[in-house]
């Protein structure tokens, strides 16, 4: 029996945008990826809290959002983990889990620089493939340190949790940047 490939995509989804599901549903459908799943996580170690909407809330938006969608999946392990999350943590969390799914990382080109930087590294880059995706104005860093990276073309979209919040701050419209769900509960 061959194992599912699962992708991940993490993010604080503050709020999950059409952005964020573009990507989903790309990773999903044109690769070898059984699944993808948008892993919710209530507190980056690169990122301030103080503007992150409840946990439950920004799960609930996920889940709305791709609701009728078989291959995407809200995933909120990390809201059972210590704070703040680490992708290696999570990975293992994971796992153990769900042994029978190997899991791949999807990743913007902008966070690949910065990875050698995260917790442990040096074993995530050793366990798990990476997929890559080009964001807008980033430039790829010298592959020869990332062994496991692939690069795959996606679209690239420039839609911004933080412009959606700052656009809800202002009353402005934030109509197509966000799933009609999505949008309807935000608006409440």
């Amino acid at each position: 029996m061959s194992r599912a490939r699962i992708g991940l995509l993490f993010g604080s989804f503050n709020p999950v945008h059409n952005g964020h599901l573009i990507l989903a549903e790309h990773f999903a459908t044109r690769t070898d990826l059984a699944e993808v799943w948008l892993v919710v996580s209530p507190h980056s170690p690169f990122k301030q809290a103080a503007d992150l909407r409840p946990d439950a809330e920004r799960l609930h938006l996920v889940q709305l959002a791709i609701a009728g969608n078989p291959r995407l999946r809200a995933e909120d392990i990390e809201f059972g983990l210590p704070r703040p999350s680490y992708t290696i943590a999570t990975l293992d969390a994971l796992r153990q889990r769900h042994p029978t799914a190997d899991f791949v990382l999807l990743m913007g080109a902008d966070n690949l620089p910065g990875l050698p930087r995260w917790q442990d590294a040096d074993r995530l880059l050793a366990e798990i493939d990476l997929y890559v995706y080009p964001r807008p104005g980033t430039l790829l860093p010298d592959l020869v340190s990332f062994p496991r990276v692939r690069v795959m073309a996606a679209p690239q979209l420039d839609i911004s949790a933080t412009y959606i919040r700052e656009s809800l701050r202002q009353g402005h419209s934030i109509r197509y940047l966000v799933p009609a769900a999505v949008e309807a509960e935000l608006l409440k």
